[in-house]
């Protein structure tokens, strides 16, 4: 989703023309079809942050309500403490990986 971004200096060097090039191609057309590029990414890319914030937020309050209602439900909070631990692994597991033990 942000190869665009990561590659925005490559995009440039190779789509803006050098002095030898500059009456070939439209240096403002190929920036403006740049600049509408990167802001199209920018844009599906937050639509996509938070619609997945949207669907997560919907899980942690059902479960979020289901601990509520039954504290001492040992089977629930096994649940709860699994689904915790893969949201951490899915989200820390490049960064950061706990002891065995935990």
């Amino acid at each position: 989703m942000r190869t665009i971004d990561d590659r925005i200096v490559h995009e440039l060097n190779t789509t803006i023309p050098t002095a030898s090039f500059v009456g070939k191609i439209d240096a403002g057309q190929t920036c403006k079809e740049l600049y509408q590029s990167l802001m199209d990414a920018h844009t599906s890319r937050e639509r996509i942050i938070k619609n997945c914030i949207a669907q997560t937020s919907s899980i942690v309050k059902t479960l979020r309500e289901e601990r509520e209602k039954a504290q001492d439900d040992v089977a629930l909070l096994k649940q709860l403490r699994k689904e915790q631990t893969k949201v951490f692994n899915e989200r820390c597991r490049i960064h950061y990986k706990p002891p065995k033990s935990q």
